[in-house]
């Protein structure tokens, strides 16, 4: 039997705002947006798993909830057999998060300080938080630029001392927002690499946020299709790319990927 380490049963996250000055009669009338809606989701332990949606699907939403940054509307969902509602401190030693929009390190301190004052905060001090951050860095191949400050990074290199963030507490699952985003293609190459021939060999979990098609195809063992909040299908890419009901789709994200680029 698979051993699933994902699951979400019509996993919903809806917005209530104000129309505001939108529609100055109705000012204070409210209406309710739904990002994601009804997702059933199932990810087995090893794999890497894409979510793969135009700018606006909900897939960010969706990773922020499965990461417990924000609560559900409806639905239920565990992670390691976790509830991402009710065991939230479980869940959260489980997994990582990786952002193209990071903000949390501190630019005057170098890459090897940031470290060790997060490795604090996952419990990890004296000898074995040292000996914990020099595996990492060279893990990365950041060793050498560990003692610069994170400001004098280049975004590659930020992206990789995001991974060396994620990997101080070795968390079973990685969720990855979009991580290539600003990446020149040397950078993003090295980065699929460490996908795939570290974290996988290490029998790390990967959920892979992306509306670049190729690179679901280039890394991903799965994909889950996800548009205006919903999710359309899953499979292998291969598969999907075949389907008369996705091609329009599959042509307009790598119409958005051109844009983008």
């Amino acid at each position: 039997m698979a051993d699933v380490v994902l699951q979400t049963i019509n996993l919903t996250k809806e917005f209530t705002k104000r129309k505001g000055l939108s529609s100055p009669r109705h000012f204070f009338d409210k209406v309710t947006f739904t990002a994601v809606r009804d997702v059933d989701l199932t990810v087995e332990r090893g794999e890497i798993f894409g979510l793969l949606g135009p700018n606006g699907a909900g897939k960010t939403t969706l990773t922020k909830m499965l990461c417990t940054l924000m609560l559900p509307s409806g639905g239920s969902a565990t992670i390691n057999g976790y509830d991402i509602v009710r065991q939230q401190n479980q869940v959260k030693r489980s997994i990582a998060l990786i952002s193209s929009e990071e903000r949390s390190f501190y630019w005057r301190l170098t890459g090897r300080e940031n470290l060790k004052f997060f490795a604090a905060l996952y419990g990890l001090s004296g000898r074995a938080a040292r000996s914990r951050i020099d595996e990492v860095l060279e893990l990365i191949g950041m060793a050498a630029a560990a003692d610069r400050r994170f400001q004098e990074y280049s975004t590659g290199m930020k992206q990789r001392m995001a991974l060396a963030r994620g990997l101080l507490a070795d968390p079973e699952i990685f969720f990855m927002d979009e991580p290539t985003k600003g990446l020149d293609p040397v950078a993003t190459r090295q980065l699929h690499d460490f996908i795939r021939d570290e974290l996988v060999r290490q029998g790390k979990t990967v959920v892979l946020a992306t509306h670049h098609l190729a690179e679901a195809e280039q890394v991903c063992d799965r994909i889950g299709i996800m548009s205006n909040g919903e999710m359309k299908a899953c499979g292998c890419v291969s598969d999907l790319v075949g389907e008369a009901s996705l091609i329009e789709y599959f042509h307009l994200l790598i119409e958005e990927s051109r844009l983008e680029q």
